[in-house]
């Protein structure tokens, strides 16, 4: 029990980051309620529902970075596995999920189309869609900005995972490790490139991912097979990849069997958020695919037979 009651961090950095953006975010609600309440509008549905899934991602990042799971990541691979994951799939996810960015502009006082005053803009167009609509117009008349558009997806898919392997190579690992400022450094891209990539699989208004549902399946399970292959070499691996941690103190298990348990760690745990959202996206594309055959059979249904016989003139 004293392990968890015990070495709470009190990061000035981390807390006052989390706490500037939880007001921001606040902000920007209140302000979006004031305009729902002055044009006679309820609040949006989903509006806070979004909100506590974005509130849960910066809790999670609280709870890896300030919580003991910080002190005990720095002695034992497994926890450090555990925040990993914390830092790069989950927290990214909710913040994601949460489609935080319409409430942090207004909260700025950058609302879209909104002049000084807070209010619209002339001639500007509004909606929660409104940027999507205008992205898909000029991909539409470009051709190269539609594969670049296209391509983007793949590209920063392949960003996480080149990050995720390479923050556990063992010189990076240890690095981290002994160093603040590399540990700072990882903690910034695990964030940065994992909300960019679950930017490409969740929709978070106004954002839309660039792929449809079937193509993001495949995004899904090729990202969790390569940290699968990552945490397999950990499982069965019987040699010492982190010689840093021989030196923490490790008392119960030897370093090789703790960084066994930490393969494990990332192999159950990162399954957990590609499964949901693989098997999510597979049941939207046979919605997608059950509707679109529906409408077809219902219009060959209702479209009158041209009929095989040729037609007889009237008697006269």
């Amino acid at each position: 029990m004293n392990m968890v009651a015990s070495h709470w961090s009190a990061s000035p950095l981390v807390l006052s980051g989390c706490a500037a953006v939880a007001m921001v975010h606040l902000r920007g609600m209140h302000a979006a309620a004031a305009d729902a309440r002055r044009q006679g509008r309820g609040r949006p549905a989903g509006t806070v529902g979004q909100a506590v899934a974005f509130y849960l991602g910066l809790l999670a990042v609280v709870v890896a970075l300030v919580s003991p799971i910080g002190y005990w990541a720095q002695r034992y691979i497994w926890i450090r596995s555990v925040q990993d994951v914390l830092v790069a799939m989950a927290a990214p996810g909710l913040i994601v999920l949460g489609a935080p960015w319409l409430m942090l502009a207004r909260g700025l006082g950058r609302g879209p189309g909104r002049n000084r005053a807070g209010d619209p803009a002339p001639g500007a167009v509004t909606g929660p869609g409104a940027r999507a609509q205008a992205a898909r117009a000029a991909r539409a008349a470009d051709p190269r900005g539609r594969r670049a558009w296209r391509s983007w997806p793949v590209a920063v898919t392949a960003a996480f995972s080149v990050a995720w392997w390479g923050w556990h190579a063992p010189a990076l690992y240890d690095a981290a490790l002994r160093y603040p400022g590399v540990y700072a450094a990882e903690v910034v891209c695990y964030l940065g490139l994992g909300i960019a990539f679950w930017l490409q699989l969740i929709g978070s208004g106004p954002l839309e991912p660039r792929f449809p549902p079937l193509q993001r399946v495949a995004l899904a399970v090729g990202t969790l097979a390569s940290t699968t292959v990552l945490a397999i070499g950990l499982v069965f691996g019987s040699w010492r990849l982190y010689p840093a941690y021989a030196g923490t103190g490790h008392r119960v298990f030897s370093v090789v069997a703790d960084q066994q348990v930490g393969g494990g760690v990332l192999w159950t745990l990162s399954l957990v958020p590609f499964f949901t959202v693989a098997v999510a996206l597979l049941v939207r594309w046979l919605n997608e695919e059950g509707s679109e055959a529906l409408e077809i059979g219902l219009d060959r249904l209702l479209k009158p037979k041209a009929s095989a016989w040729p037609s007889r003139p009237g008697l006269r």
